[in-house]
């Protein structure tokens, strides 16, 4: 028997399927024993094979039953619920009314968010907003005035002596990369069962990051899956591993793209500062490899072994679910592309900004814009300010100059303008959006979708 397709409207009793399945039912059938009523003979001590077929006599050769605190790999786990699932019947639901209404609550518990707590209006009323916005502004301009090089007065020309066709081409290439990532992010979902569209991804992603221009701490992606879980059944802790799983896959293509631009930017030798970068992208490559390595086959083993409530472990089981359900290998030449794509717009727009400012001295090339983009991008990741906002100006000045020897005004007019449409831009018509989408209010996406078979997840 084939494997039972998962819809969206069992999504949410899927949630705890791994857990559901593999504890023990207090009404089950129990096994047979001898003809005369008395107890099966223990298997001797140390012989686990002998243990584990008694336990499960079924069982598929090398298929150990999994213990009542179940203690095995992430991986052990998903193949052994696989292979049961695809050669054995379903059983009937066996449990009362009342344990199936009390399960349902606490799932639903444990995937409530409070709407205040994610309302934008009352989050830019915070001080620490006000703050996190204003005071790395009010830096980097105390920061242009007080060194010597920036000619604060001559950046309204240089401004405005720009090619507005370049500028609009930019413009363009850069909001194309929405699309891209709502198509990227679909993909993820649909893995984990829910057949979101392409349009709506997009308009969500789009709401997040006007959220991750306002507020610090990365907050727009917590609110992408509060929007999702508000429009569809899906749970908040699935929808954050497909947000970390999608996080994961930038990194590795702003680390592997920005090695692989710098080398060809610097052909001829490596700046001490380029060289920095390069160890810090090697490191990250590594610690993220390793920590999807060691959550695939021991993250439930540990977590297991610590003093937690139950409902953490179920939680990091449809966190885990989110993540490795969704990335099969099926889709992951797809989700290659589609982020080579994604970052490659960010780059073209950098790339695009730099001709239409028409400076004579500036020679940045393809290769180096690429570089620029994806280390300022990184630096966006650091939370303390909404978009990186000062952190990145200063870093992108400093990388212009002192690497690329472009002059600081000419730089700090390039910046100034590249963030006008990466992150005014999106303030702008992200606040429309946000204004008009139903979907902060839980409305706008069908709450009854047809159901997909989502992609086999890889091994």
């Amino acid at each position: 028997m084939g494997p039972r397709p998962r819809t969206a409207g069992t999504d949410r009793n899927e949630d705890a399927a791994v857990t559901d399945d593999l504890t023990p039912r207090q009404d089950a059938t129990p096994p047979e024993g001898p003809a005369d009523g008395a107890p099966p003979e223990p298997a001797p001590p140390g012989d686990a094979a002998a243990q584990s077929d008694a336990a499960a006599p079924d069982a598929a050769p090398g298929d150990a039953a999994p213990a009542p605190d179940d203690r095995r790999s992430g991986f052990d786990r998903r193949q052994y619920h696989r292979r049961h699932h695809r050669s054995e019947p379903h059983e009937p639901e066996r449990r009362t009314g009342i344990e199936r209404r009390l399960a349902h609550q606490e799932r639903r518990q444990s995937d409530r968010m409070d709407p205040d707590a994610m309302s934008l209006g009352r989050r830019m009323r915070q001080p620490r907003t006000i703050i996190s916005l204003i005071l790395p502004i009010f830096l980097l301009v105390l920061f242009a005035r007080a060194l010597p090089g920036f000619h604060l007065e001559e950046l309204p020309s240089l401004i405005l002596g720009a090619n507005p066709w370049l500028l609009l081409a930019a413009f363009g290439v850069y909001y194309i990369g929405f699309p891209l990532r709502g198509l990227r992010w679909a993909i993820l979902v649909r893995g984990t069962g829910y057949p979101l569209r392409v349009g709506d991804s997009t308009e969500i992603i789009f709401i997040s990051w006007t959220v991750n221009c306002l507020v610090p701490a990365k907050l727009g992606d917590l609110y992408r899956a509060y929007l999702l879980k508000i429009n569809t059944p899906v749970s908040l802790s699935r929808t954050f591993g497909t947000v970390f799983i999608e996080r994961v896959l930038d990194l590795f293509a702003i680390v592997v793209l920005g090695l692989a631009a710098g080398y060809w930017s610097f052909r001829s030798g490596l700046p001490p500062e380029v060289q920095i970068l390069f160890a810090v992208g090697v490191v990250v490559v590594v610690v993220l490899a390793a920590a999807l390595l060691s959550m695939r086959n021991f993250g439930r083993r540990v977590i297991t072994r610590l003093p937690l409530p139950h409902r953490v472990l179920e939680l990091y089981d449809r966190f885990e679910e989110g993540v490795f359900g969704a990335l099969g290998l099926k889709q992951l030449p797809t989700l290659i592309i589609l982020t080579g794509l994604i970052w490659a717009t960010e780059a073209m727009r950098l790339f695009l900004v730099v001709e239409a400012m028409g400076f004579a001295d500036v020679h940045l090339g393809i290769s180096g814009a690429f570089f620029v983009a994806l280390t300022a991008s990184l630096l966006t990741a650091i939370p303390l300010t909404p978009a990186g906002i000062g952190f990145v100006e200063g870093a992108v000045v400093g990388l212009l100059t002192f690497v690329y020897g472009i002059s600081q005004t000419e730089a700090l007019a390039i910046v100034l303008v590249d963030r006008a449409i990466s992150v005014l831009s999106v303030i702008i018509f992200g606040s429309i959006a946000y204004a008009v989408s139903a979907k902060r209010r839980g409305e706008g996406l069908d709450p009854h979708p047809p159901p997909v078979q989502p992609e086999p997840a890889g091994p």
